[in-house]
């Protein structure tokens, strides 16, 4: 192995509390950010120069965006009718 690289042991990891982080903006709208840990490890043949060990962690987010007024919009679904009455609209 290369000396100018450091070796990771990959790190298992558990939910201690609750990992979504609730924001209310001036209009009311609410966004919901979540965080978790994508990947964590500590390096097995370096130590930093305190002589702790050598954490790298990586995090994921997911932001969900909810209006005040709760309202999304989709397309409609493109359907060619059987007859006049059948819309293809449920």
């Amino acid at each position: 192995m290369s000396e100018n690289k450091i070796e990771m042991k990959i790190l298992e990891s558990k939910l201690l509390t609750n990992n979504i982080i609730k924001f209310q903006l001036e209009d009311g709208t609410i966004v919901n950010v979540k965080v978790e840990i994508a990947r964590a490890g500590v390096a097995t043949n370096y130590r930093n120069p305190d002589g702790s060990p050598h954490y790298n962690i990586d995090f994921a987010n997911a932001v969900q965006v909810i209006p005040k007024d709760k309202k999304f919009f989709m397309p409609k679904p493109i359907m060619t009718p059987k007859n006049e009455k059948d819309t293809g609209i449920v």
